[in-house]
C-alpha cells in the first residue's frame, strides 16, 4: 500500500494557496466510512513493524515528512474492503496507502512529470512492490492525470497542521466524517485570512521543463477493470495433493513450451487437479488476462494458474502487490 524549497512565484503559490479547497474535496464523499450518525468510529494508527516479503517495515508518527519516487494507483478490485486502519476503502475519495506513516494523516502528492498536485488521507497501507512509495486512490490518480500510465514520479509532503487535526479527531474516535468536519474548520480559519479562494479539488503547478518521458503504458493495460473482485480467495491445493472430480473443460490451459520467451507473469498457485485450477483461475479473472499453464514436477502434472504476460518485471509486480493485498498468499512474479 516518497523535497523542494518553497517557490515564490505567483503562479507558484496556487499548491500552497488552494490547500484548503482541497482538503474539503478530500475527504467529500467519507461518509458511507465512519464518522457519526451511527457510522464507524475513526481510530488513530501508528502500528507495530512488519515484515512482507523479507522486508521490515517500521512505523512511524511523523508531521513533516518528505519523500520523493514512484507512486502506482489501486481501485478496482478494492473498492469496498477494509483498509489497515478498519475504515472501508473508496476508490472515489481522495485517499492513499503508505507504509510507514501514521493513519490517519494528511499528505500533498506532486506529480513530478506534470506538477498536478492533490491532498490525501492516509488509511492504508501499502505498497509492497518494490520502487514504489505511495498507492493513491482513482480519485488522486485522476487528479494527477496519472491513470493512463499507471505509475508516475512524485514529491511526497506531509501536511503538518492537518495530520495533527485528524489526528486529534480520530484519537477521540471521530471519523472520517468528523475528520472533515474539523479540517473545513482549519480550512475556514486559513480564509480568513488574505489568502486568495481556490476552486479546484486539485491544482496545477507550472510544468517542469523538460518533462520526461511518461512510463510504459503496458502497466495500466494490466490492471483490472472489473470493478467487483473475490472477497475470499480460493485455497490452492498443493501439486501432487491430488483433489478429486472431474474439471470443467479449460478453455485457457496452454503448455509452458508454447510461451514465448521474455515475458514476464504473475502465478497465483500451483495445482495437481485442473478443476481446482480452473476454479482459481475464474476468481482471479478480474485482475487480468488469466491462464493455465501445464507443467510437470516430481513426474507429475502440474497446473499453474497464472496472469500476464507483462512486458516487465516491474509492471507483473505491481498486479502481484494487488493480489497479496488482496489475500492471495502464493504469488510470485515468473519469467518465461
Amino acid at each position: 500500500m516518497y523535497d523542494a524549497p518553497p517557490m515564490l512565484s505567483a503562479t507558484a503559490v496556487v499548491p500552497r494557496v488552494s490547500i484548503a479547497l482541497c482538503l474539503l474535496a478530500t475527504l467529500a464523499a467519507c461518509g458511507s466510512s465512519g464518522g457519526g450518525g451511527g457510522e464507524l468510529r475513526g481510530t488513530y494508527k501508528v502500528g507495530r513493524p512488519y515484515t512482507i516479503d523479507g522486508i521490515t517495515y517500521v512505523p512511524t508518527e511523523e508531521f513533516n515528512h518528505t519523500e520523493t519516487g514512484v507512486a502506482s494507483w489501486y481501485g478496482p478490485g478494492f473498492h469496498g474492503r477494509a483498509t489497515a486502519n478498519g475504515e472501508r476503502y473508496d476508490q472515489h475519495d481522495r485517499t492513499a496507502a503508505h507504509r510507514t506513516l501514521q493513519m490517519p494523516s494528511m499528505v500533498r502528492v506532486t506529480n513530478l512529470e506534470n506538477g498536478r498536485s492533490t491532498i490525501v488521507r492516509i488509511n492504508d497501507r501499502g505498497p509492497f512492490s518494490r520502487n514504489r512509495v505511495i498507492d493513491l486512490s482513482r480519485a488522486a490518480a485522476s487528479d494527477l492525470d496519472m491513470m493512463r500510465n499507471g505509475t508516475a514520479n512524485v514529491r511526497i509532503e506531509q501536511l503538518s497542521a492537518e495530520s495533527h487535526t485528524v489526528k486529534e479527531v480520530a484519537q477521540g474516535g471521530g471519523g472520517p466524517m468528523d475528520q472533515k468536519a474539523a479540517l473545513e474548520r482549519l480550512a475556514a480559519n486559513r480564509k480568513s485570512g488574505n489568502v486568495p479562494v481556490m476552486t479546484a479539488s486539485a491544482t496545477a503547478a507550472p510544468p517542469p521543463e523538460p518533462a520526461p518521458a511518461p512510463p510504459p503504458a503496458t502497466v495500466q493495460a494490466s490492471w483490472p477493470t472489473n470493478p467487483r473482485a473475490p472477497a475470499v480467495p480460493t485455497t490452492p491445493v498443493a501439486a501432487g495433493a491430488g483433489a478429486g472430480g472431474t474439471g470443467p473443460t479449460v478453455t485457457s490451459l496452454v503448455s509452458t513450451a508454447s510461451l514465448g520467451g521474455g515475458s514476464f507473469y504473475v502465478q497465483t498457485g500451483a495445482f495437481s487437479n485442473v478443476a481446482n485450477a480452473e476454479r482459481q483461475r475464474s476468481s482471479i479473472a478480474s485482475y487480468g488476462t488469466s491462464e493455465i499453464s501445464q507443467g510437470s514436477a516430481a513426474g507429475r502434472d502440474v497446473y499453474r494458474v497464472r496472469i500476464g504476460p507483462y512486458t516487465t518485471a516491474d509492471a507483473a509486480g505491481l498486479v502481484a502487490d494487488r493480489l497479496k493485498r488482496s489475500g492471495y498468499g502464493d504469488v510470485r512474479v515468473v519469467a518465461d
